[in-house]
């Protein structure tokens, strides 16, 4: 049996209310019994509610599990179906056309399509894998799986033919994604910047230029001798990294080392699924973990090949744009928390009458809480440019 706080009603477990008082209020200029009593006020605004939402569904299931149950080893008609859960209220009649207000929303969200990851919360080197997923190798994502099929299995250690075809394959993609205008990529000698432009000499002595020259977007390093080339397509952003001295950049003409591309723009941090915190001490891990990664001070260590390998976040990526100021890109995964959803309960936080809290009511406050930490600057990074706070609420109908 863990001690227990009563703060204002709510018998909140020792530890979740010293991490809570310590850890996020504390930092946050936010006084204690404020939060606490706007807590539980809202507990007892909510928890009915929640209740009834959850009544109103199982009437719905019941009704649906009948219907079913009531013609089984008939012939299953969909309009017949469908008619029925518009009776019962399931299926309701759409609305007119309307125009959603929301602002303070991130170009991730708002403006450009990109992968998204799921990552469980509890598991803080998944989380920071993930939040740094957003920037990857495009030539070991060639080299490791099969986008690039294997004729042959790969030699032991470093495979020249297999390097090979991942070098031509990502020529094949800049061809692409970022065409040049007189020659292609598998030619290039030379890039440089004049006058704010991207030119390319080719093997032949020709120079040229990309098909369309708003794609670039900067560059690091001398303009002369670039160490990197910023390109964009449909607002993803890739880096040609030039290293001639680099293991590939040595032995390739254009001196390309790697190509980096932009790839996984946002990431769920998990509370939910793909998690199992059944109890104050889970709930503790979890949330401390997400505050770490909203703070930027979260670190994950591990051995591999007999050394301490040690996993944070990257920090923002910053270029000469091409009217050669700094340009700074967002290094991280834009991150989301997905709370828990209406149905579970939790024993980390007891209400006025001994009942576990729902805990989709418990991440809501927690979570947003710890989130605060962005809005008010306090962490080594921004997570949202705009001030916004990003929270997934799963499983509601309608």
């Amino acid at each position: 049996m863990s001690e227990r706080i009563n703060s204002f009603g709510l018998q909140v477990d020792k530890d979740l209310y010293q991490f809570i008082n310590q850890d996020v209020l504390k930092h946050l200029d936010i006084n204690e019994d404020a939060f606490w009593n706007g807590f539980a006020d809202a507990v007892k605004t909510l928890t009915p509610k929640n209740r009834a939402l959850l009544a109103t569904r199982k009437t719905l299931q019941d009704k649906i599990d009948a219907w079913f149950l009531e013609r089984r080893g008939k012939a299953y008609n969909q309009a017949e179906y469908i008619a029925f859960l518009k009776d019962i209220g399931y299926l309701i009649v759409e609305g007119e056309d309307f125009n959603i207000s929301t602002d303070h929303v991130d170009e991730e969200m708002a403006l450009v399509a990109g992968p998204q990851l799921v990552v469980p919360v509890l598991n803080a080197r998944f989380a920071l894998n993930a939040a740094n997923a957003r920037w990857g190798s495009l030539y070991d994502a060639f080299y490791g799986t099969d986008a690039i099929p294997r004729d042959e299995p790969v030699a032991t250690g470093f495979d020249k033919a297999r390097g090979s075809q991942v070098i031509a394959a990502a020529r094949d993609h800049l061809d692409q994604v970022v065409p040049l205008a007189a020659a292609n990529h598998h030619d290039t000698t030379h890039y440089v910047i004049q006058d704010g432009q991207l030119r390319v000499t080719c093997a032949d002595g020709s120079t040229t230029e990309l098909k369309d020259q708003s794609q670039f977007r900067g560059w690091s390093g001398d303009a002369a001798n670039p160490s990197a080339i910023l390109l964009a397509v449909n607002g993803l952003h890739l880096e040609l990294v030039i290293d001639r001295s680099g293991v590939i950049g040595a032995s390739d003409r254009a001196g390309i080392n790697d190509i980096v591309i932009e790839s996984a723009l946002t990431t769920i941090v998990d509370l939910e699924d793909s998690i199992a915190a059944v109890d104050a001490e889970d709930k503790c891990h979890a949330y401390r973990n997400w505050l770490g990664l909203i703070k930027g001070d979260l670190t994950a260590s591990f051995m591999k090949g007999g050394k301490e390998q040690i996993r944070k976040l990257n920090p923002d990526r910053v270029f000469t744009g091409t009217d050669g100021q700094p340009l700074t890109l967002h290094g991280r995964s834009l991150l989301l928390v997905r709370n828990v959803g209406h149905l579970m309960t939790n024993s980390a936080i007891l209400d006025e009458h001994g009942d576990e809290l729902f805990e989709g009511i418990m991440d809501a406050f927690i979570s947003s809480a710890i989130a605060v930490h962005d809005l008010k600057g306090q962490g080594k990074f921004r997570n949202s440019r705009t001030g916004s706070i990003y929270i997934v609420k799963p499983k509601m109908h309608g």
